[in-house]
């Protein structure tokens, strides 16, 4: 009751400036509701990054006959995928957003279906804010873009055309559906919704930037009229929110202007247009904590344009925020010990995984990202090596008949040993597997080194005996029991 009541001296003071674009709004977003929300209303068939198109059609096509939403097929897709829009609301302020139109780009795309499960239901106390957003927009959203890219988790489209540089020649038929829309719709607010690698960080600081945002620009000059004024006005209360759940997580993205580019487009169509870009938190690999701030931002941003509270927010709020570095990695070694031919040396190894799909899974390949001086650079695991040596592992010379051969505990002796690899009898169908091993069937590994480029599979030492194993890119402290997942596959 309390939060109605709030919501509805909102709603009159909101009333009241209608007409005065200008208005500050004295609104202060409840993101305790909001967080409650997301809780109540997260879409349970969707729990990992890699779903395909078929997995999200159901959940779109079945509020067809609903009253919440106005469903539309838009076109198909290069591969014949159709491509929707959900409307919501008839209020006049008009709101576009678009997600996935990079197909391995997808966790707004989760927040989506998140929020129409919200948006339709009704009865929870939580009506008032549909009711707001029904009366004073016309919500237009348009899930999955890129449905062929998503099938196969690849960024560009079925022509290996990158869709967010073809607002400006509509070569494609998913682009040419996104720039018909924004000429029939004409929306005044733009959401344009990406992933970005998770290797970005918040400058001079480990933090990754979890969400960057950026309000493009419409021309070279990076000018700013009051259309994209409005945008860093949104982007700046988005921010103010994140950094109550990822303090000193959030950046900018690049702003350099695009003239080939959907959000500096949109934004020169008259849109007041913001980027997200969905980065990294430390172990959320599928990315279900960044969806959960999606969908918290993008809510709150859909009640700040209903009722114009981010004029509340400055511009320079929005201009303080800093641009996004790339100085992280999934692994960070420093002061390792090494040695070449007679040379004894000391230097700073970063190790990145690299993600090849499988289906609806993946696994990982790892590589040596840099060497040397490294002391401004970060990584998710940061170990300062300090007194211990780089030195290679062994092959086990049994042979195993299968993985089944081989339990957790087993793995962890031969680590201990020195032992980094085995070898399997019988190649398995199922090539994935969770074992801290190099684990071939015909092809064995490499020996290691500590150079650039090279797969990251070694021990670290002291006095001779391994205290840390770093296998396909994983660091693991031998002298504990693994937590961690490991995203591994048979050669």
């Amino acid at each position: 009751m309390r939060y109605l009541v709030y919501i509805f001296a909102v709603l009159l003071i909101s009333a009241a400036c209608q007409g005065n674009g200008q208005t500050a709004v004295d609104y202060v977003p409840d993101t305790t509701l909001l967080s409650k929300a997301y809780e109540t209303y997260k879409e349970p068939s969707i729990v990992h990054r890699r779903f395909k198109h078929a997995d999200i059609e159901p959940l779109i096509l079945k509020r067809e006959d609903g009253p919440a939403f106005e469903v539309t097929q838009l076109g198909s897709s290069v591969l014949g995928k159709p491509i929707y829009e959900l409307k919501y609301g008839n209020g006049p302020k008009k709101v576009m957003l678009w997600s996935q139109m990079h197909g391995n780009e997808p966790t707004a795309t989760m927040a989506l279906m998140d929020l129409f499960n919200f948006l339709e239901a009704q009865g929870d106390g939580m009506d008032s804010i549909r009711n707001l957003l029904r009366e004073q927009t016309s919500i237009y959203f348009i899930p999955m873009l890129n449905p062929d890219g998503a099938d196969v988790y690849t960024r560009r489209n079925a022509m290996d055309v990158d869709l967010n540089r073809d607002a400006r020649a509509g070569a494609t038929v998913e682009g040419r559906i996104l720039i018909q829309a924004a000429k029939r719709v004409q929306p005044h607010y733009g959401f344009n919704l990406h992933d970005m690698n998770i290797y970005y960080n918040v400058p001079g600081t480990p933090n990754p930037a979890t969400i960057a945002l950026l309000a493009p620009a419409y021309n070279a000059e990076r000018e700013v009229n009051e259309v994209r004024g409005n945008a860093m006005k949104i982007a700046a209360g988005i921010n103010r929110i994140l950094q109550g759940y990822v303090p000193d997580g959030v950046a900018k993205y690049d702003d350099t202007h695009s003239p080939r580019a959907f959000g500096d487009n949109f934004q020169a169509w008259g849109a007041s247009t913001v980027l997200i870009e969905s980065g990294g938190y430390r172990n959320d690999p599928e990315k279900q904590f960044i969806r959960k701030l999606n969908f918290i931002i993008i809510l709150n941003s859909l009640i700040e344009i209903a009722q114009d509270s981010y004029h509340q927010y400055n511009i320079a709020e929005y201009d303080a925020i800093p641009f996004s570095s790339s100085q992280l990695s999934d692994v960070l070694l420093r002061n390792v010990g090494a040695s070449r031919d007679s040379l004894d040396y000391r230097v700073d190894l970063s190790i990145n995984r690299d993600e090849h799909t499988v289906g609806s899974d993946y696994y990982v390949r790892s590589r040596i990202t840099d060497v040397g001086d490294l002391k401004e650079n970060y990584g998710y695991t940061d170990l300062d090596a300090q007194g211990y040596h780089f030195i290679q592992g062994k092959v086990y010379p049994t042979i195993f008949r299968n993985l089944d051969d081989v339990s957790q505990e087993r793995a962890m002796e031969l680590l201990r040993q020195g032992y980094y690899a085995i070898q399997l009898a019988e190649m398995p169908e199922n090539k994935h597997h969770n074992l801290p091993l190099v684990v071939f069937h015909e092809h064995k590994p490499a020996p290691a080194s500590p150079n650039l480029g090279r797969e990251a599979n070694f021990f670290l030492a002291k006095d001779g005996v391994p205290a840390y194993a770093v296998i396909n890119g994983y660091l693991i402290d031998l002298s504990a029991i693994p937590t961690q997942e490991f995203k591994n596959y048979v050669r």
